[in-house]
């Protein structure tokens, strides 16, 4: 062998081996997995499964199954109607690999134990509403003292209710609270059982219907109130797959752009309404004041990290949770970060 040929070999040579040991790791860590589990909150009003934003974009054009399809990997989505409760049970006993929750039940799971690890944001600022029985003379969250709500306790709807609340120096203490998840909520408001509710856009369509009132949202409280959602993995499946973990946090990012951009405005409104079996009037009263790009930012930055903290703070305030965490132990932002960078340089590229 001559000299030049060795030096070009031996400069090289490292290189190359490594690149085919990864793709070696990497092919054998794709066959060791034949199905990735996400677990998600059915907030469908009809007999197709939806949970709206980044979900029902995700299934509805196929991203993750046409990026793992070559793997053989199958995307098994499991929703349940239970809402996060129900999906930290599904967790806890390792039933899913990840999940799309909203941070209160994201929040109780890490504080009871579960490994889990926040990899990006789902959507921020989630506008919820205060419904109460037409006629009832409740006009602010002051005129709820001693009255009837009904909280979906354990959802990321009791956290907001309460940062509601003390925004307005009030507590569920001040209340009687009732345990209702939306449906059973709406039905018992409709049927004046109760005196209120605290609850999402689906409350729009039963003002529409003259069933109740809306005095209050969380954006006349300046934001207290909003929700925000994450999705999730577990930490046992990021540890022995961190490169399937990447590449579903990479394709949930073509998802994220769609939702960010303008132009999909109507679309997306289109999507939800077909799926959930929701009049599309509601949805885009819901979002009509609502910029996309922010309001789907999926980033892990100070804002978002410091609506997370808000609300485990408050949630260790009122006993939702036994004791409080940092959240910056929590997230895992190196694969969104990846795939951001990917992004701006494919950007850059063109």
């Amino acid at each position: 062998m001559t000299s030049p040929l060795r030096h070009l070999l031996s400069r090289f040579a490292p290189t190359v081996l490594a690149g085919v040991f990864s793709a070696f790791a990497l092919t054998a860590q794709a066959a060791e997995v034949d199905t990735i589990r996400i677990a998600v909150p059915d907030l469908s009003a009809g007999s197709k499964p939806s949970a709206g934003g980044v979900v029902d974009v995700l299934r509805s054009q196929q991203l993750l199954e046409n990026e793992f399809a070559k793997d053989g990997i199958t995307i098994d989505w499991r929703f349940f109607k239970g809402a996060g409760p129900v999906i930290n049970e599904a967790l806890a006993n390792g039933q899913a690999d990840f999940a799309y929750l909203g941070d209160l039940a994201a929040i109780i799971g890490k504080a009871n134990g579960l490994d889990t690890r926040v990899l990006s944001a789902g959507v921020r600022g989630v506008k919820s509403y205060l419904g109460v029985v037409p006629g009832s003379g409740i006009h602010s969250l002051q005129d709820l003292k001693g009255k009837r709500v009904a909280v979906f306790r354990g959802t990321a709807n009791q956290l907001s209710f309460a940062s509601a609340l003390a925004s307005q120096g009030l507590s569920e203490r001040d209340l009687k609270v009732i345990n209702l998840d939306f449906n059973a909520a709406n039905a018992a408001i409709a049927a004046k059982q109760i005196d209120a509710t605290w609850g999402l856009s689906n409350l729009l369509s039963l003002r529409e219907r003259g069933l109740v009132e809306l005095p209050v949202n969380s954006r006349d409280l300046k934001g207290a109130g909003s929700t925000q959602a994450v999705l999730l993995g577990t930490g046992a499946f990021i540890r022995q797959h961190p490169e399937l973990t990447a590449r579903l946090v990479k394709a949930q990012e073509k998802a994220t752009q769609w939702l960010r951009d303008e132009n999909n405005r109507e679309a997306y409104v289109d999507l939800v309404a077909n799926t959930a079996n929701y009049p599309r009037v509601i949805l885009e009263g819901d979002l009509a004041n609502e910029n996309l790009a922010h309001y789907f930012d999926p980033r892990l930055d100070a804002e978002f990290v410091g609506l997370l903290q808000q609300g485990v703070d408050l949630a260790a305030k009122e006993r939702l949770i036994r004791r409080g965490f940092q959240v910056s132990e929590w997230i895992e932002p190196r694969f969104l970060d990846a795939a951001l960078q990917h992004d701006q340089a494919v950007q850059a590229a063109r």
